[in-house]
């Protein structure tokens, strides 16, 4: 029986990641790095700060990785994926347009 559970993985690893293997499931994994990336982009961040910090690439790694995926989601007519990347990808550039925003006050208030 264990045997049996172990081809039936084998069998469902192989049909997904060979088989089934195109330019739009290479796409959709180099989507989700770029999004993964983020993670280590703000824990490399943090650690050389010795705080918790999001640094701006962070928030472009967000975009990146999630615009991706919502290109992946469209392609692929997954209403999930459209669903959640398109609410979060408006969430991270309105973060980023709020950090511009912030950046721009405090150097009008050091220069002025």
């Amino acid at each position: 029986m264990l045997i049996q559970y172990g081809q039936a993985l084998s069998n469902y690893i192989y049909d997904i990641f060979v088989a089934k293997f195109d330019f739009w499931l290479a796409f959709g994994l180099a989507a989700q790095l770029a999004f993964a990336a983020r993670f280590l982009v703000q824990w490399i961040a943090s650690e050389r700060a010795g705080k918790s910090v999001v640094p701006l690439a962070f928030w472009f790694f967000s975009i990146g990785g999630g615009v991706m995926t919502l290109i992946y989601g469209l392609v692929k007519r997954e209403p999930v994926i459209i669903f959640g990347q398109l609410l979060s990808n408006i969430i991270y550039i309105r973060n980023v347009m709020l950090i511009f925003k912030s950046r721009q006050k405090e150097s009008q208030t050091l220069s002025g």
